[in-house]
């Protein structure tokens, strides 16, 4: 699986507003980039969206001379709104998710009570990714492994020593991802980790979120499969699948709904997309009432 020729440049972005972490993976000495899980960043008060995080990355590519292959997103995220289409419009390159979009796509399609004009397809998106498809990113190879659990969309791209795992695990002191959104299956997420473990145990795994666990003063967002398999708290070697349900589908029933998903997830399904603008040249997002 670790097969990719090279050890990418990774450079991470923190958006602490969202505790998103978006990365800028580059092939070594080369030309080539691809942006990973972007952020568009948006205020649910006013309904206002800005480029700011987006723009870091932009002034970092284009000062480092780099060309952006793909825009890669690791699923449909429920907690930042992607800044996918603005990149490739200042950017260029090609978004990508993986092909169980279109699951995701159905499930939140009744929640906001969307009618034939919007295709549950995955036809939003310039690509969707299998399991085991391979991508170019100049020199460097990435495969993509199939991970879902939190999602049904959630894949991890496995790009030379590099595993970009998205929301599927967190810092070791922090544990692993939430399963009840729609789709989402405490089970197949503990299969799902296995799968990540199995790779090499020095293979670097960058991850999506970080919100610090009790007693860490700092963010952080990189981690080792050694290190997991040792020290995470819902998933280290030795947990079975039976205790790991048990414990993720506990913590899960005591859990808020993050701020931005239903803002969130109606934009992303779409690849970053408002929906169609009214008579009136603007775009509403919904929201349920009572709904969810």
């Amino acid at each position: 699986m670790n097969e990719a020729a090279g050890r990418p440049e990774v450079t991470a972005f923190f958006d602490e507003a969202t505790f998103t972490v978006s990365y800028v993976v580059a092939e070594p000495g080369g030309g080539r980039a691809a942006v990973i899980d972007s952020v568009l960043d948006y205020d649910p008060k006013s309904g206002r969206r800005s480029t700011a995080s987006a723009d870091r990355i932009i002034d970092f590519v284009r000062t480092q001379g780099l060309g952006v292959d793909w825009i890669l997103e690791t699923h449909v995220h429920a907690d930042h709104l992607t800044a996918a289409p603005y990149l490739q419009q200042q950017l260029g390159g090609t978004i990508g998710i993986g092909a169980e979009v279109c699951r995701v796509q159905e499930a939140f399609r009744s929640v906001y009570n969307l009618d034939g004009g919007f295709a549950a397809d995955g036809s939003q998106f310039d690509h969707l990714f299998r399991d085991g498809e391979r991508l170019s990113i100049g020199g460097l190879t990435a495969e993509v492994m199939s991970t879902p659990g939190h999602t049904p969309a959630c894949i991890t791209y496995v790009i030379g020593d590099a595993a970009f795992v998205g929301d599927t695990l967190f810092m070791p002191d922090y544990g692993s991802a939430r399963t009840d959104f729609p789709g989402g299956d405490a089970r197949q997420l503990y299969r799902s980790v296995r799968r990540i473990l199995a790779l090499p145990s020095e293979t670097r795994l960058f991850l999506c979120h970080d919100y610090k666990a009790p007693g860490r003063d700092v963010f952080a967002w990189e981690t080792t499969v050694a290190e997991q398999r040792e020290k995470n708290i819902h998933l280290h070697d030795g947990v079975g699948e039976e205790d790991f349900v048990a414990l993720r589908e506990g913590r899960d029933a005591g859990l808020s709904m993050p701020v931005l998903l239903l803002p969130a997830v109606q934009v992303n399904m779409r690849a970053g997309h408002l929906p169609p603008p009214e008579d009136n040249g603007i775009s509403y997002l919904k929201i349920p009432v009572d709904g969810v």
